[in-house]
C-alpha cells in the first residue's frame, strides 16, 4: 500500500492512515506509514509494549507528522463539558474519581467457538499481555485522566480471568493514585454478565460533583450540597457559552440524540482539521488539537503494564 501510494503524484496520494487491525500490528503499520511520510490514526492500545510506545512517540516527534488515536469517549460532547466544567473550576478541588467499564461478552469461553473478535483479543501474541484491562480499562483511565486534567501515578491492582485457560484477564481492579492527591477507583470486566458497553464516571471536588453514562451519552448530571440535581443536555445554547469543544462537538438539534458514530466522526474531524492546518503552513489552535495522541497512547501502555507488573509481583503500589 505504501509502495503503490509513493508512485502517485503528492496531490493524488490519500493523506492519512487509519490502523484498525488487531493490537500487534499497530506498531509496525503506524512505524512504516510515518516513515514514509503520511499522517497515522490509530486504534488503542496504541502498541502492546511500552518500549515499542515510546518508539512511536520518538517517530511522531522526528517526522513531525499527525498522530491521532482512537480513545472513542473523549469525542462525546458531554465528556468535553464535564471536562471544561472541571478545567472552570466549578468542581472545586478533585478528591475522588470513579470510572467503570464492564461488559458481559466474554462471560463464557467465547473464543473457543471461533469467535473472531473473542479469539484475537484474548491471544497475547495479538492483544499483548492486557485482556480485559487494555481492551476497556485503558478507556477508563484514559476517561479519568481527560476529564480532570490530572495524570495516574501509583496503582494497585487485582486483576484476575474468570474463564478456566484464558490466558489473559478478564476482570479488573484497581485502586488510583493521582499526581494532585487525588484518589480513585477504577473496575473493568468483561464476564459482568448482562452488561454491555456500561462505561460511567463519577467525580467528586470540594464544591460539586458530576456523573456521565456513555450509555446515555446526550446527559451530564451535575450534583451540590445545597441545591437540586442539574442535569446538562446536549445540543442547547447554554452549553456553548461554558464549553466551546462541546457546542463543536454537536452537530444536532437539541433532542436529537447522538452517539458514538457522532463522538467518532468529532476525533475525526479535530484530527483531520490539525493536519488541514499543518500542511497549510498554519499553527492548529487548542480547539482542533482536542483528540488522543501519541502522548496518551504512551501513558495507555504505561499505564497496562503497571497494572500486570503489580498483580504479577504482588507489589502493594506500582508507580507509572
Amino acid at each position: 500500500m505504501i509502495e503503490g501510494e509513493l508512485l502517485l503524484n503528492e496531490d493524488e496520494r490519500i493523506d492519512f492512515v487509519s490502523i484498525t487491525t488487531p493490537n500487534n500490528w499497530h506498531f509496525p503499520m503506524a512505524r512504516d506509514f510515518l516513515k514514509a511520510g503520511f499522517h497515522v490514526m490509530c486504534e488503542k492500545p496504541m502498541t502492546i509494549s511500552v518500549e515499542e510506545a515510546l518508539e512511536l512517540e520518538s517517530l511522531v516527534k522526528e517526522t513531525g507528522k499527525v498522530f491521532g488515536l482512537m480513545h472513542t469517549y473523549t469525542g462525546y460532547p458531554m465528556a468535553k463539558l464535564g471536562r471544561d466544567l472541571i478545567k472552570k473550576g466549578e468542581l472545586g478541588d478533585i478528591r475522588k474519581i470513579v470510572v467503570q467499564y464492564p461488559q458481559g461478552w466474554l462471560s463464557t469461553p467465547l473464543e473457543k467457538t471461533g469467535q473472531m473478535q473473542a479469539t484475537w483479543r484474548t491471544d497475547p501474541k495479538q492483544t499483548g499481555a492486557g485482556g480485559s484491562i487494555g481492551d476497556i480499562g485503558i478507556h477508563a483511565a484514559n476517561l479519568a485522566e481527560y476529564f480532570t486534567g490530572l495524570r495516574i501515578t501509583e496503582i494497585s491492582a487485582d486483576i484476575t480471568s474468570f474463564i478456566e485457560d484464558r490466558p489473559v484477564d478478564d476482570d479488573a481492579n484497581v485502586l488510583l493514585r493521582f499526581n494532585s492527591g487525588a484518589k480513585g477507583v477504577l473496575f473493568c470486566s468483561q464476564i459482568s454478565i448482562g452488561e454491555e458497553n456500561n462505561l460511567a464516571i463519577w467525580i467528586y471536588g470540594t464544591k460539586k460533583s458530576l456523573e456521565w453514562h456513555q450509555e446515555e451519552p446526550n446527559f451530564l448530571s451535575v450534583r451540590d450540597a445545597d441545591n437540586p440535581m442539574q442535569v446538562w443536555k446536549r445540543g442547547n445554547e447554554y452549553i456553548g457559552k461554558v464549553s466551546e469543544a462541546a457546542a463543536r462537538g454537536s452537530r444536532l438539534p437539541s433532542g436529537h440524540p447522538e452517539a458514538l458514530l457522532e463522538a467518532i466522526a468529532n476525533i475525526y474531524n479535530n484530527f483531520g482539521d490539525t493536519i488541514l492546518a499543518i500542511e497549510s503552513g498554519q499553527e492548529p489552535d487548542e480547539l482542533i488539537l482536542d483528540f488522543p495522541n501519541v502522548d496518551d497512547g504512551v501513558r495507555g501502555m504505561k499505564f497496562i503494564n503497571a497494572v500486570i507488573k503489580n498483580t504479577t509481583n504482588n507489589e502493594k503500589w506500582t508507580s507509572i
